[in-house]
C-alpha cells in the first residue's frame, strides 16, 4: 500500500503496515503489553468445558449447540449467527461475500483494528480511509463520513483507541444499500456494553463482529461469531469452509454464553476499568497523553514532545527496556509517538511506568496518585 489520498479533510498515509499485529512485538524477557488478550488463569468452567471437548475429537465438529448459545445470548434466533475462528476469518468472510454487493467503496473508519481493511483490500474491494481527529479525541462524526459509502467499517469500543462511540452516532451510520459492520470483539471489556448493537435486529445491513479470545484467554483456539440478518449469514456461510470451528472451540462458545460466564466477565470489566484509570492518572502525571474516552482494556497513548525525536519510535525505546508495547505506527492515523498498552495488573504496570522514567531520565514529576494501588490482576 502506497501514496496518501486526502479523505474528508484528513490526510490518510497508506504505508501503515496493515498485517503488523501486537503479537509480533513479544519475546522471551519481554514485559508483555502489546496484545489484548487475558493473560491471567482462565476459570476453571472454561478449562473443563474444553478439556472435555478434547475426548471427542474423533467426531467432526457440531456448530449447532454453540450457535443457539450464542443466539440465545444476544436475543436472537439461531440463523443470525455465524460462528468462526476468530473475528479475522469474519472480516475476511465479509469481504469475499461482499465482493460486487454493494455499490460504492469500502470506508474503514481510522484508527482501527486493520485486519477488515486488509480483508476488504485483498478481496478486490475499493477501500478509503476516513481518519478520526486525534486533536477531537477520535470521536466519530457520522455525518462526515462519504455518504457513497457501500461498505462501511467501525470498531466499538475501537481498537486502539479505546473509544466508545455513541449508539446514535452508530446507527446513523446504517442505510438500506450499505453494508454497515461493526467489530465489537472488545465490548464484553465494557461494564454494562451499554453500546453494544448485538441483539438488535432491526438495523437494514448490520453485521456486528464479536470474539471470545480476549476476555476468556483463547486466542490460541480461534473463537468467535457473526450476528446479521439470516440471507447475510447465509452468504457468509458459503464463503465458510466446512468444520471452520474446532470442537473444543464451539464448548468454549457454549461454556461463555452462560449467565455464569456473563457475571464474571461484568466482574472483571469493571475490575479492568479500576485498573486503566489509575493507571491513566500516572502517566497523565508524567505528562503522556492518554485518549481520555478510552472503555476498553488498554490504553492508547502519546509520548511527550521530546521523547521521540529523529525519527524514533517510542515502542522500539521501550522494547530496549524490556517491555512490549503495540506500536501506534502501523495504525492508519497515528505516529510513532503513540503506542498502546495493555492494561495489566500492578506489577506489569509499574515496569512500565518505570521504563517511562527511565527514559525521561529521571521521575517527570511526582504523580498524582501516589500510593494508590495500581491493582490485582484479573483472576
Amino acid at each position: 500500500l502506497r501514496g496518501r489520498r486526502r479523505l474528508c479533510g484528513v490526510t490518510a498515509d497508506e504505508s501503515a503496515d496493515l498485517a503488523y499485529h501486537g503479537d509480533q512485538a513479544v519475546a522471551p524477557g519481554l514485559v508483555d503489553l502489546a496484545v489484548n488478550v487475558r493473560v491471567t488463569r482462565r476459570p476453571a468452567w472454561l478449562d473443563e468445558a474444553i478439556a472435555q471437548a478434547c475426548r471427542t475429537l474423533a467426531a467432526y465438529p457440531d456448530p449447532v449447540e454453540a450457535t443457539r448459545a450464542i443466539a440465545a445470548s444476544h436475543g436472537r434466533p439461531a440463523d443470525q449467527v455465524l460462528l468462526t475462528a476468530g473475528a479475522t476469518e469474519a472480516f475476511g468472510l465479509i469481504a469475499r461475500a461482499a465482493l460486487g454487493r454493494f455499490t460504492g467503496p469500502a470506508v474503514v473508519i481510522h484508527p482501527q483494528f486493520t485486519e477488515p481493511e486488509r480483508a476488504l483490500r485483498m478481496a478486490g474491494h475499493e477501500v478509503l480511509r476516513h481518519v478520526l481527529d486525534a486533536a477531537g479525541g477520535f470521536v466519530l462524526h457520522p455525518e462526515t463520513v462519504p455518504a457513497e459509502a457501500g461498505i462501511v467499517v467501525l470498531g466499538n469500543p475501537t481498537n486502539p483507541t479505546g473509544v466508545l462511540h455513541r449508539v446514535t452516532d452508530v446507527l446513523a451510520l446504517a442505510r438500506p444499500g450499505r453494508l454497515l459492520i461493526v467489530d465489537e470483539a472488545f465490548m464484553d471489556a465494557v461494564p454494562g456494553q451499554p453500546a453494544s448493537l448485538a441483539s438488535r435486529c432491526d438495523v437494514p445491513g448490520l453485521i456486528v463482529v464479536r470474539s471470545l479470545t480476549k476476555t476468556w484467554g483463547l486466542a490460541g483456539l480461534r473463537i468467535g461469531y457473526l450476528l446479521a440478518p439470516s440471507p447475510i449469514i447465509a452468504e457468509l456461510r458459503a464463503q465458510q469452509p466446512p468444520w471452520a470451528v474446532s470442537t473444543p472451540a464451539l464448548a468454549a462458545a457454549v461454556a461463555c454464553a452462560t449467565e455464569r460466564a456473563a457475571l464474571a466477565a461484568a466482574a472483571r470489566a469493571r475490575r479492568i476499568d479500576q485498573q486503566r484509570e489509575v493507571l491513566r492518572a500516572e502517566l497523565v502525571a508524567r505528562d503522556f497523553h492518554c485518549v481520555s474516552a478510552s472503555r476498553g482494556p488498554f490504553l492508547l497513548v502519546r509520548a511527550p514532545d521530546g521523547l521521540v525525536c529523529g525519527g524514533g519510535n517510542i515502542a522500539d525505546l521501550l522494547r530496549g527496556q524490556q517491555i512490549a508495547v503495540r506500536r501506534g505506527d502501523t495504525f492508519p492515523g497515528l505516529g510513532p509517538a503513540w503506542f498502546r498498552t495493555a492494561v495489566r495488573g500492578q506489577a506489569q504496570s509499574q515496569a512500565l511506568l518505570g521504563a517511562l522514567d527511565a527514559l525521561a531520565g529521571t521521575s517527570l514529576r511526582p504523580s498524582a496518585s501516589a500510593g494508590l494501588p495500581i491493582g490485582q490482576p484479573g483472576r
